[in-house]
Order: structure tokens, then sequence, then C-alpha cells
């Protein structure tokens, strides 16, 4: 019997978890019904609650997982809690959504797809770039044949300013926190798994992010199954804002997707030509693709049909990241298997 609305519960509340319980509050299709934050961030989330009705606050997310009035919940919490809540959630029986990457290591990866598959529960990965309209109109285009078939693909993803040191200490470094977007939107738009991957890295902004073993620039390099090459290019810091573009090259023609900005006005005059800086940040850059992620998760719930983001895309992109995490390391071109996680010496 298909539900007409689903509860929500969500877990952990920094910006993105903000992100998805405002999104849940305003669905027709969803009630939010609670919310779980560490202690010391209770009052904030108090504060926040204020806007959505009487919900319920707990500093325990198992209180949410062992609330039977909730059917799914959203996990907004540090990669490396992610797994455990997982295989928690999944034992409780409520449908699953998580923010990327499911963890830091294929093992936990495995285990905590495991638990979802034992469970019979709905799965989603917090890929929202699949969502943007911009993005959803090159694959799109690359499924009608407009571009033949595709030969390359660039994608470019530099942010505004660095993290703080503290999250980049935890984060698991640029590959997993920061290309890892990149690495799932290659393989959603050429639609075929990598078998090899070389990334190149230096610190060319931050003295201090190379000190806790970092970089913060970064230009990998992708083959695909069928020969398709790919590059990415990510830097740590654009002065000119968030700069975020695709180009799929192919044997009919070219699709690209250029920065979004406030406006698309030109002003032309004696000094040059001038147009608007792209919008500063993920949260104005990807808002539409957050809401449009969620709906399509609670979709799945109610006419009970598979999440289009699958815990097997959220791993592949894993496998992708740490292969390029031991490209930049060992300086070689790592060979690897995406179904099985491991690579080969050149």
């Amino acid at each position: 019997m298909r539900k007409k609305k689903v509860n929500v519960g969500t877990i952990g509340l920094g910006r993105i978890g903000k992100i998805h319980a405002a999104n849940i509050a305003w669905m027709p299709q969803a009630n939010l019904i609670s919310i779980a934050e560490r202690k010391e961030a209770i009052d904030e989330t108090r504060n926040f609650a204020r806007n959505w009705g009487n919900l319920k606050i707990t500093e325990n997310y198992q209180e949410i997982l062992n609330d039977r009035e909730i059917d799914a919940v959203v996990i907004s919490t540090p990669t490396d809690t992610h797994s455990q809540i997982i295989i928690e959630a999944a034992r409780a029986g409520k449908h699953i959504f998580c923010e990327k990457p499911i963890d830091f290591t294929l093992a936990r990866i495995d285990k905590a797809l495991k638990a979802v598959k034992e469970a019979g529960v709905k799965f989603q990965v917090g890929f929202n770039r699949r969502f943007d309209p911009n993005f959803v109109q090159i694959k799109q285009a690359i499924l009608d044949g407009k571009i033949g078939v595709p030969y390359s693909i660039h994608i470019v993803s530099r942010d505004p300013a660095p993290p703080s040191l503290d999250y980049i200490k935890v984060s698991g470094g640029i590959f997993i926190d920061m290309t890892i977007h990149d690495f799932d939107m290659a393989r959603f738009l050429i639609d075929l798994e990598v078998k090899e991957i070389f990334a190149f890295g230096a610190v060319m902004i931050d003295p201090n992010i190379g000190k806790i073993g970092d970089i913060d620039t970064a230009l990998t390099v992708l083959r695909f199954k069928n020969g398709a090459i790919g590059t990415i290019d990510n830097s740590r810091r654009a002065v000119y804002g968030y700069d975020q573009r695709v180009e799929v090259f192919g044997s009919g023609g070219v699709i690209a997707a250029e920065n979004q900005t406030p406006c698309r006005t030109v002003l032309s005059d004696a000094e040059g030509i001038h147009s608007p800086k792209p919008l500063h940040f993920f949260t104005q850059r990807y808002q539409e693709s957050y809401r449009r992620e969620m709906e399509a998760f609670i979709d799945a719930i109610i006419n009970d049909i598979q999440t289009p983001v699958a815990g097997s895309d959220g791993r592949a992109a894993t496998v992708m990241a740490l292969a390029a995490q031991k490209s930049y390391r060992e300086q070689r071109i790592i060979k690897l298997s995406a179904a099985k996680g491991r690579d080969e010496k050149e």
C-alpha cells in the first residue's frame, strides 16, 4: 500500500542538514517530525526548529531510530559516523538518505550497504548535482544522441575559499570531500565506469593545508572503459566565486553548462565587458538541486521505486576518490575495478 506522506527525522543539522530539513518541512509529500543534533548545538537546533512547528528535538539519534512514527531518516553527520548510523537505521527499518561519502573506507561502506540490502529499505546517496537542471539537460542531450558518441568530458569545480583547517583535517582530503562530486558527475554523464585514474596535485593556496597532509589544487585524468577521456580541474579557491562548469564533447557536437550568475546582464563600456561573478557558494548555486534530490527520495518511498542515486553509486565514486588519492601519492596511473574496489600496478 502506497504511503500518502513520509514522516522524516533528520540526524545532524550543520549547513547541509539545515538545507535538507528546510526542504522536507516545505514538501507536501513529507512531514518533518524530529531533529537530532549534538549537545553543544542543541540550542541552535531549537531556534531553527521554531520555524517549522512543533518538532521533536533530541541529542540522541537513537530516539529517532526507535520512533515507530518515523519512516525515513536523513543523515548529515560527519563522514566517520555515516556507516554506523546507516547500519542502525536499516536494522530499525527506516529508509535512508545519506550525505556523501558513505564512509571513508570500502570495508565500512560494504558493511553498511549489506545492512541496507538485508533490511530491504530505500537508500539514496546525496549527490545533489545530478539534479541540477543544467547538468540534467546535458545528460538528456547525451541520451538523445545530440552530440553523438561522447569522446571526452571536462569538469571544472573550484570553491570561492578553502574550508577551515579543522574541517580539512577530518574531511578525508580534497579527493574525498570535494572531487567525489565530480567523480560521480563523470560517471553519471558518460554512463560508463572508469578503468584508469591519474591525479596531479599541489599546494598553491595555503601552505598550512600542505602541513596537515592535503593539497588545495588538483587535476585528475580519467579513462573510461570505452577509451573516452575525462579531466577534472579542482581548486580550493577561485577569487571570482564558485566556479562550476561541465563540457562534454562528442562525435556529433559539444554541450556545455556555464556558471550560474545572479543575473544574465552584460555591460559593455570603454573599460571592457562586464558581467556578474558566479553565485558565491554551493548553498546558492545548487539550491534547486538539493530540493529536487530530496523530492526524488521521498517519491521513491511513496511509490516504492528505486532511488535515483543508489548505494553502488556512492561506492563507485569513493573507489575513484581513493584511487585518485593513491595516484597522487604514488605518482602513477591507477587501474581500478569499481565493482571490487581494488587496483593493480601499472
